[in-house]
């Protein structure tokens, strides 16, 4: 068995993981063909099938399953292994992956991304912006970015962007016109109001409102419910309603006055999103180089 191919075996790995050759083909940056190929040669290696495949499915046979039980800790020490002489490099290397939501892709990474890719040239940084909930390990990548309420209770976390946000509303001048200046949050269910729809389909309700500890919930209703929030404050600047959403993402639109704050008092504030990983004893150097820039970076500030 000396001459089975390492590479072959986490091929295997990967695409069993995944139930899929084009999951694992995403993940790694190959080709499934080249995947696909791996596999048959580790099969023919090895004298036994590991993968069922159907035109819907990949699922590891009973040895395929019994296979990847052992080998995936084996093929963790020996990436571990590897990756542990990154740590003598003056730079390290390597590619690190990360899986986001939208608003923190626009809003809050851009210039943390930049800066740290200048101080590390030899990391590759591989981004994926989604809005919906995975397992950020088994979906391949090294670490993802949260709000503290969606944070799973066995990982890390480390504060990335700004540590306090708020949720800003707002309608153009000729909204307000015509509709009037609201001065309590329930007075919006007299407006027609922009409202958003995440990845999972559910849309964005109740909009939520906070001033002395008084929290008010309302369900607005409005003539667009869209995914695109560049397409929402569109929507907003050309009077078709009242939108609420991160702040950042209205301030160029308030500062060009194209739309007008209402309810300022009403903000809600929460918390900044947190980076969060699996704790172990050996990161990866670039995962590591990552998390060391953002606590540098934090007390810098």
């Amino acid at each position: 068995m000396a001459d089975i191919d390492l590479t072959d075996l986490d091929a295997f790995a990967a695409v069993a993981r995944q139930r899929s050759f084009r999951g694992a083909a995403a993940v790694r940056g190959v080709s499934a063909s080249s995947l696909s190929e791996a596999v048959r040669r580790l099969e023919a290696r090895l004298g036994v099938r590991l993968l069922n495949r159907t035109t819907r499915s990949v699922t590891p046979t009973e040895a395929g399953a019994r296979l990847l039980e052992r080998l995936g800790p084996a093929l963790g020490e020996v990436a571990a292994a590897l990756d542990a002489v990154n740590s003598f490099r003056d730079s390290p290397t390597g590619t690190l992956k990360l899986n986001v939501p939208v608003i923190v892709a626009r809003m809050v990474l851009p210039p943390i991304a930049c800066a740290f890719l200048a101080a590390h040239p030899g990391i590759t940084l591989e981004v994926v912006a989604e809005d919906g909930f995975i397992d950020v390990l088994a979906a391949g990548f090294d670490a993802g970015v949260r709000y503290d309420e969606r944070l799973e209770q066995d990982m890390i976390a480390v504060p990335i962007g700004p540590r306090l946000q708020r949720y800003a509303t707002a309608a153009s001048p000729a909204h307000l016109a015509a509709h009037g200046v609201p001065r309590h949050p329930e007075e919006l269910l007299a407006h027609p109001c922009i409202r958003h729809r995440f990845a999972s389909g559910i849309v964005a309700l109740p909009w939520e409102f906070e001033r002395n500890g008084e929290v008010v919930r309302i369900s607005p209703t409005g003539p667009l419910v869209a995914t695109m929030l560049e397409l929402e404050i569109a929507a907003a600047e050309a009077g078709l309603g009242v939108i609420s959403t991160f702040e950042e993402a209205l301030a160029p639109s308030l500062a060009a006055g194209t739309l007008v704050p209402v309810l300022t008092d009403w903000w809600p504030s929460f918390s900044g999103p947190f980076l969060y990983y699996a704790g172990r004893a050996h990161l990866p150097a670039p995962l590591r180089a990552f998390v060391d820039f953002l606590r540098e970076r934090a007390k810098e500030r």
